[in-house]
């Protein structure tokens, strides 16, 4: 039996005792960071944003299989709030979806969620109507032309059933009813609502494709409900992509027992923390950044000095070697030589261990 043929459902419970020490250390760690944010100057703080924003939709599409490009991804993000970061990467519909679903959860998290804006999002989601290769249902709920919803894994032949979904037919009843309680006025507390709210929607599994992305940038609505902010310092999105089985594994177990949810709170609470904790490593590479910086605003760097250590200081995936800092300056592999030897001299950059053709070149912080 799923959760979802329990006679309760969705009347669900917990045990108030089990998870009132993990709420408190959550909401206890999550005032700290959001203070340690809100002392940081405006520029800092805007730069934290961004790159956790940008962690959160580039992790949240992993987590369905889907890489994005980083940059593009940052600089989508970066239009839409408005900050300066240079040259800017061409737009790619698929980022601009998922980025446009992001933001409008966080930015709009006082806003009711409604059908129409559920049918927006997942339209920006496939705006060509097809996932991959597969034409599906976009803007509205599934239906049954592909049979039962199920979740699935293995080869062909040896698939594994994980979780069916309820019939299509009600699943319009099934969402007014959980668009009506996430709506209404309640004294339950808002990170309680998000955990709840993410294992419902997935339950539901209202559209053909995407409900993981939607469900994800629902608890992130609600989670921003919870600080009263539109601006996000972690990434839940990214902590269950490092937690990915372990979430898997803890939703099935879920979505297979009674309508005693509480496993899944506490499940949900500590990953939740350690997504908070995780922020401290965006906090230091915010301030190395403005450290760097200041080292070098008394050089007068070339656009394209600037351009590729901004690249290398965002994360940059891989080592930085001569021929890549050509391709991404766009200019000669002599020019790259010279604009990494005056860097080196200057004391910004540094040779990374190896030689040869595996020569690369690291920043240097102090």
């Amino acid at each position: 039996m799923y959760i979802w043929q329990n006679a309760a459902w969705p009347q669900l419970v917990w045990q108030d005792a089990a998870i009132a020490a993990p709420l408190a250390a959550v909401r206890h760690d999550q005032g700290r960071l959001v203070g340690r944010m809100e002392a940081l100057g405006f520029k800092l703080r805007e730069e934290a944003v961004l790159q956790t924003m940008t962690m959160d939709v580039v992790k949240t599409s992993e987590i369905e299989g889907e890489v994005l490009d980083v940059t593009q991804v940052r600089s989508s993000i970066a239009r839409r709030l408005g900050i300066d970061i240079g040259a800017l990467a061409p737009k790619d519909r698929d980022v601009e979806g998922i980025v446009e679903v992001m933001l409008d959860a966080t930015t709009h998290y006082d806003q009711p969620l409604t059908v129409d804006r559920l049918f927006g999002w997942h339209s920006a989601l496939f705006p060509t109507g097809r996932s991959g290769m597969a034409k599906i249902r976009v803007g509205q709920w599934r239906d049954e032309s592909a049979g039962s919803m199920q979740v699935i894994s293995g080869p062909i032949g040896r698939e594994r059933v994980h979780y069916t979904a309820p019939p299509a037919p009600q699943v319009a009843a099934d969402m007014h009813r959980f668009l009506d309680w996430f709506n209404a006025l309640t004294t339950t507390d808002p990170v309680i609502r998000a955990a709840l709210a993410h294992l419902w929607f997935v339950t539901i599994h209202p559209f053909d494709d995407g409900n993981g992305r939607i469900a994800r940038a629902i608890a992130d609505l609600a989670l921003a409900r919870s600080e009263g902010s539109p601006q996000r310092f972690y990434s839940m999105s990214a902590q269950i992509r490092a937690e990915r089985s372990a979430y898997y594994h803890q939703l099935e177990q879920t979505q297979k027992g009674g309508v005693d949810v509480t496993d899944w709170l506490i499940w949900f609470l500590a990953c939740l923390q350690r997504a908070i904790h995780g922020a401290q490593d965006v906090l230091a590479a915010v301030l190395d950044k403005a450290r760097f910086w200041e080292r070098a605003g008394t050089l007068a760097l070339n656009a394209r000095q600037n351009k590729v250590l901004n690249r290398l200081l965002d994360g940059f995936e891989g080592k930085m070697t001569s021929s890549k800092w050509a391709t991404i300056a766009k200019c000669s592999q002599d020019t790259a030589n010279r604009d990494i030897a005056l860097l080196i001299d200057a004391g910004l950059l540094r040779r990374g261990d190896g030689g040869g053709r595996s020569t690369h070149y690291e920043i240097v912080q102090v």
